[in-house]
């Protein structure tokens, strides 16, 4: 009895191994491919020359809040379903835009490699593939820079910085490319920047108390002015005989501020032009102000590019994927 108890349990079990391994297996998809904020549209010729390729533009094509010269959010690169295959269909991000009797807006991940996200939209007319796209443009600009970011910082890992200014300094840590190195470093402030073609890319940190900018109804101007005193005197301009130069938030436009989040922590962000006092330099910021409470403080990071003549967006979306790698120890140096 127990041999025959043995034999019935010993076949159970290898019939069980068996359904398991007659899994079907995980398909293998390639890893995506494109430039950074590339985005590859997929719709008929026909349909991208019209009224729905226009309010695709006017959404995936929309400029880049804080960058001068202009530039859109987006590089956009348009091709008709037919010949959407092969490596063409490996692109990172994708909108996908048909005119169908279905009528759907979502999104999807990994596709056709990975990591991708695929933004679906059909409809069986004008109206309906008009409302479709309304319904799912914001969403789908957010997920595909979500991944844009991602990429950008995983390509930061191939080559790191290991200085410790901010650490010593503030607590503080980001993922920086080895290309950046601390040209600054002082009580309260710490300045890292990397050599460009025609100029600069900066980072820069430092703490305010944690009661600044309490005051909602002065707050941008309260941020100008905290901007305008640290430039005054950390960031000089070049000499000019006769008048003291350095870094202040332009004056002809407020800048743009919006509630944000970095790794669990509130902040506000902060997308302008700065300028330089006395001297014709100007140039694109980005500033991330954390509420950091577990050490009773505002935390100041921020990016600046000074590049003149050149398209900027490439490189203020680098120095936003190095800011949003923020992680901050839970007791800092007094």
């Amino acid at each position: 009895m127990r041999k025959i108890y043995l034999f019935l349990l010993a076949s159970a079990l290898l019939v069980l191994n068996s359904c398991k391994d007659s899994k079907p297996a995980k398909k293998y998809l390639p890893p995506s491919t494109g430039g950074i904020n590339s985005l590859m549209v997929v719709m008929d010729n026909e349909l991208w020359q019209g009224g729905v390729g226009d309010r695709v533009r006017e959404y995936f094509a929309q400029p880049a809040l804080g960058l001068s010269p202009e530039q859109a959010i987006f590089s956009i690169t348009q091709i008709p379903p037919q010949v959407f295959s092969g490596a063409v269909s490996q692109s990172r991000s994708v909108l996908y835009v048909e005119q169908d009797t279905l009528s759907l807006a979502h999104i999807k991940t990994d596709v056709y490699a990975s990591p991708q996200k695929v933004a679906v939209i059909k409809g069986e007319g004008y109206n309906q593939l008009i409302d479709n796209i309304d319904s799912l443009a914001n969403r789908a600009i957010a997920s595909f820079k979500l991944l844009e970011l991602k990429e950008a910082q995983k390509r930061f890992t191939r080559s790191l910085n290991k200085e410790k200014a901010l650490e010593e300094e503030f607590g503080a840590q980001l993922t920086i490319p080895s290309v950046y190195q601390v040209g600054k470093q002082e009580e309260n402030f710490v300045w890292m920047d990397r050599q460009i073609q025609k100029g600069t890319m900066n980072i820069i940190a430092y703490t305010m108390p944690m009661n600044s900018f309490d005051n909602d109804s002065t707050f941008v101007s309260d941020i100008i002015k905290m901007r305008d005193s640290i430039g005054k005197k950390y960031i000089p301009g070049p000499d000019v005989p006769g008048k003291k130069t350095y870094m202040i938030t332009e004056r002809a436009f407020a800048p743009y501020v919006f509630a944000a989040e970095i790794n669990g922590m509130k902040a506000a962000e902060i997308r302008g032009i700065w300028e330089i006092q006395n001297y014709p330099m100007a140039g694109p910021f980005l500033t991330y102000i954390i509420n950091d409470t577990a050490n009773n403080r505002k935390l100041v990071i921020e990016g600046f590019t000074f590049a003149p003549s050149t398209q900027k967006r490439e490189y203020m979306f680098e120095l936003e994927a190095i800011l949003k790698t923020l992680k901050i120890q839970s007791k800092t140096k007094s």
